[in-house]
């Protein structure tokens, strides 16, 4: 029985090396980005308003306004640093969304890899 030749994998230049990391920073960078860009990232925010320009109308007892004043804010300059607050609003058809979208790419990466798999065994050991 003939034994078959040790599997040798092509070769990668170090310039095709350095345009493949390059490729990946760009598109991590580019994935990162891309929610702010969209405006997908964050709730937002749900500004307050306020009838009276007061510690007491905005919310903030005797601790919570000498903190501030410590940094040099007033009732009036505090306004709207207090005004603007974080919206957590939580949604279940985007996390439902989310869910699918990543099933999916799970699902793509199995099905790519076990392509790939096969191929590389039959070009090891031959189709049989």
């Amino acid at each position: 029985m003939a034994r078959k030749q040790h599997y040798q994998p092509p070769e990668q230049s170090a310039f095709g090396q350095i345009v493949d990391a390059l490729l990946i920073l760009v598109l991590v960078a580019a994935s990162l980005f891309a929610p702010v860009y969209f405006g997908l990232a964050g709730g937002g925010k749900a500004p307050l308003a306020f009838a009276e320009k007061t510690w007491d109308a905005m919310g903030q007892n005797a601790a919570m306004q000498a903190q501030w004043e410590k940094l040099g804010y007033t009732a009036e300059t505090a306004a709207p640093l207090i005004a603007e607050r974080f919206d957590y609003n939580f949604s279940w058809v985007e996390c439902a969304i989310t869910a699918i979208v990543v099933a999916a790419y799970f699902v793509f990466i199995v099905r790519y890899s076990d392509k790939e798999y096969r191929e590389v065994l039959a070009e090891r050991f031959g189709e049989d």
